[in-house]
């Protein structure tokens, strides 16, 4: 079986496999009618679970013939122009490419001496965004496997910044709309179950900063310590950005840490038009991206951004056989001195040791693309979602919640005879998991004060608004038919 490694198989072999295995996806991706074929668990699994995985099939032809069967055939295609689910993006080509050649290259940007130019690219890159956002010449960052990840790491950095024996005493401050791995890392850091302050946010599901400026004062008030206030950069479920200017000023009145969680409006960074959305993100003390989301890279490519990279040295530990600490510690003579320069390894500011080179795809992108290019096809769903609030907006079926400031739309379908807000919410459920189930689109879900509400995320520049008109009018359809069963039996 050494014949299947990369280093036994020739150039023609591996250019056979490679080039079947991406003709076969580039057929389905070209030739898929609808994003979902519809297919159920109880369908799939038992085709799956019949597989003898110690039986192998020896030839990559019959291999991929499976997976057709087993997942490309029945796979949610997120670049179809009806998928409007979850933040999900279509790729870019430059960064599929750039996705081949780190996968065959295999580097692991952990140390200098497995990805040498890797590790630099990746540094370029993260001085690159460091440079959009604001942040200052002794910025610094690291890639991570996505937004939860870099969450984690800033809290991280905030709590050791916080410098307390005491960590039942640190609180975090967040918006009622802020992602859930803010609670989460709480959680993973230790501190008490009233760390994190929720606040409550306003008729664009910002937050209240007035509201923040209270907890902050009570906070100081009853001896506790304001560790950090997490501010978010486009919510999951509403795209909203908080006032980050009027939070800067409020961290820094009370020596909290500032974290601007912009994993879905990183696309700002590069937008030729919105930037002015993120005015403040320059004030944050960490900032995470998500290029997988609105920089249209595949999973993973996410970032953690520091002002200061000296706070970095919280995620630093040192093990003998990877990154050892600098011989001149011990009183030898250091290894950079023998090598020439200092050996920068990423590893000393990751959570993570084995990590991808998956800055590559970033840098493909920029290379083929430019930020302008990026940024445009951000600007392109931006402007979509507004021309769908338009729509929803003078559609009597609908009730839409907020203007979009990025590219989420949040509505319910609102049937002018029923006036049950249970039987609107069953309504709503239904026609989303009857849509799923047909496979003709694909929406997401979400709860708005305590309703039951539906959710178009937008990041597809395929989409047109015409999809988004087809796709309302199947809602509605699927809505009606379970409100006339119900009202029916109800009778």
């Amino acid at each position: 079986m050494r014949s299947h490694l990369l280093n036994d198989v020739t150039a023609e072999s591996y250019r056979r496999s490679v080039t079947e295995g991406v003709e076969r996806v580039a057929n389905r991706l070209a030739t898929t009618r609808q994003p979902f074929t519809g297919v159920t668990v109880d369908e799939l699994a038992p085709t799956i679970s019949a597989i003898d995985l110690d039986q192998p099939l020896g030839d990559a032809s019959a291999a991929l013939d499976e997976l057709d069967r087993v997942y490309l055939r029945d796979a949610v295609y997120f670049h179809h122009p009806r998928y409007l689910g979850h933040l999900n993006c279509p790729v870019v080509i430059p960064a599929v490419l750039g996705e081949a050649v780190l996968s065959a290259v295999n580097s692991s940007l952990d140390t200098w001496d497995q990805s040498v130019g890797g590790t630099l690219i990746e540094r370029r890159l993260i001085d690159w965004t460091a440079g959009r956002i604001g942040l200052g010449d002794a910025a610094d960052g690291v890639f991570t496997s996505g937004g939860t990840q870099s969450n984690l790491q800033a809290l991280l950095l905030a709590r050791e910044e916080a410098k307390t024996d005491e960590p039942h005493r640190l609180r975090i401050f967040t918006s009622e709309s802020s992602h859930f791995s803010v609670q989460k890392s709480a959680k993973l850091l230790g501190l008490g179950r009233d760390a994190v302050v929720s606040l409550p946010t306003d008729r664009d599901r910002r937050m209240q900063t007035p509201a923040l400026a209270a907890e902050l004062e009570r906070c100081q008030r009853e001896g506790a310590i304001p560790m950090a206030i997490v501010a978010t950069a486009g919510t999951t479920d509403f795209g909203s950005i908080d006032p980050l200017p009027e939070i800067a000023e409020l961290a820094e009145r009370y020596g909290a840490w500032m974290h601007v969680d912009a994993a879905y409006g990183c696309g700002l960074l590069a937008s030729p038009t919105r930037r002015h959305l993120l005015d403040g993100i320059e004030h944050a003390d960490s900032v995470t991206v998500d290029y997988h989301k609105s920089f249209f890279q595949p999973v993973s490519s996410s970032a953690v951004l520091v002002r200061d990279a000296a706070t970095l040295r919280h995620a630093t530990y040192h093990a003998d056989y990877l990154n050892p600490r600098p011989m001149a510690e011990v009183g030898e003579p250091p290894l950079h001195a023998v090598l020439g320069g200092r050996i920068p390894n990423q590893v000393d500011k990751s959570l993570q040791t084995t990590r991808r080179f998956d800055a590559l795809k970033l840098w493909m992108t920029l290379r083929v693309m430019g930020a302008d290019g990026v940024g445009g096809l951000f600007d392109e769903v931006c402007e979509l979602a507004e021309a769908g609030w338009q729509a929803l907006a003078g559609d009597p079926r609908y009730d839409v919640v907020v203007r979009p400031q990025l590219s989420t739309l949040v509505f319910r379908y609102v049937p002018e005879a029923v006036t049950g807000p249970a039987l609107i919410d069953r309504a709503n459920l239904y026609a989303r998991k009857a849509l799923f189930a047909s496979g003709a689109a694909v929406v997401a879900g979400t709860k708005v004060d305590g309703r039951q509400y539906l959710k178009f995320t937008l990041l597809n520049p395929e989409t047109t608004v015409d999809d988004i008109a087809a796709v309302l009018d199947l809602i509605a359809g699927h809505a009606e038919q379970y409100l006339g069963e119900n009202l029916v039996h109800a009778s």
